[in-house]
């Protein structure tokens, strides 16, 4: 097994697109990618109420003189979550007061959807390994909170546009929209990624990983369409309430997932992280790199500093 572990590994380190995936699954797994991507479904479950609650407010407000145009904006809206979507629909219903407590309600839904955008810059410094000292503080974490609900907001309102305006057109049409779709989406990832990662990071870094995030999520929804259109018509008439949560819940999942190996595969370029080795000793140059600044990202204050060093793997004696 050991002989053909390695025989394996010098195939991916000599292959460069083999020895990049892996290089971006490996980074995932030591970034404890899974329970970052858990901590973002987490918060953004949280937060999808109240912000979902303020769009549909909004549009009452924006929109007071055209019922129609709420209704197709939010059902364009609401295509972003295919599995639960109809169920949102049903049981979705905006502020109803006006003048101070609207302002009020207003301000306290968004503050709490803050969650899941303080959640994404964590994230986002985890992956990049970036040391604790120069993190963020907290007026700037709640600036670039309040940059990312805009930014989402923006591509939600953007998507449900689009959608609008194709509803039951040719098929021309509709497949030049999801082209359309796919860009839009991947200037959402840069926004997103640009808002959530630290300014240390240049923006040509988050290019890559924004074009393949918005490729994959818009191929996501597609699936998540073909699902709810196909496999799960009944969902929600057998399991009615627990269909939402966990439906809602293994969406922001694969969301989370996908966001977080997007931002490792800018990572891993950038850095050029890759190959990285299957098993060890020894190391690749890529692997120590990779360890060293795992290790650097724990220094909180100015005057502590970590360094990195690793034995040399000794020959074997001559037999």
């Amino acid at each position: 097994m050991a002989s053909i572990l390695a025989r394996l590994d010098r195939w991916q380190q000599r292959h460069g697109p083999t020895a990049f995936v892996f290089a971006v699954v490996k980074k995932f797994g030591e970034d404890r990618g899974g329970s970052l991507a858990a901590l973002l479904t987490y918060y953004g479950f949280l937060s999808i109420f109240p912000l979902l609650l303020v769009f549909v407010t909004a549009l009452r407000i924006v929109l007071r003189d055209n019922v129609t145009l709420q209704h197709d904006l939010l059902n364009s809206a609401l295509a972003d979550f295919p599995i639960v979507g109809t169920q949102l629909r049903k049981n979705l219903h905006g502020l109803s007061s006006e003048g101070i407590g609207l302002a009020i309600g207003l301000v306290v839904l968004l503050w709490g959807s803050m969650g899941v955008a303080q959640a994404g810059q964590h994230a986002m410094a985890e992956v990049w390994n970036i040391p604790l000292r120069d993190r963020p503080g907290f007026l700037p974490r709640l600036g670039r909170s309040v940059l990312f609900l805009i930014i989402i907001g923006t591509g939600v309102i953007g998507g449900a546009v689009l959608t609008s305006l194709v509803a039951g057109r040719s098929l021309v049409l509709e497949i030049s929209v999801i082209v359309l779709g796919v860009i839009v989406n991947g200037v959402v990832y840069l926004g997103t990624f640009r808002a959530l990662t630290p300014a240390s990071v240049a923006t040509r870094d988050l290019r890559l990983g924004a074009a393949i995030g918005g490729a994959a999520w818009t191929g996501l929804q597609a699936l998540g369409g073909y699902m709810i259109a196909r496999q799960l018509r009944h969902t929600s008439e057998l399991y009615g309430f627990f269909s939402i949560v966990l439906g809602l819940m293994a969406w922001l999942m694969f969301a989370a997932q996908l966001s977080i190996y997007a931002a490792e595969i800018n990572v891993v370029r950038a850095r050029k992280l890759w190959p990285r080795s299957l098993q060890q000793p020894p190391l690749t140059g890529a692997d120590k790199q990779a360890w060293s600044e795992m290790a650097t990202a724990a220094a909180r204050g100015e005057d502590e500093h970590i360094t990195v060093e690793f034995d040399e793997p000794v020959a074997a004696p001559p037999s």
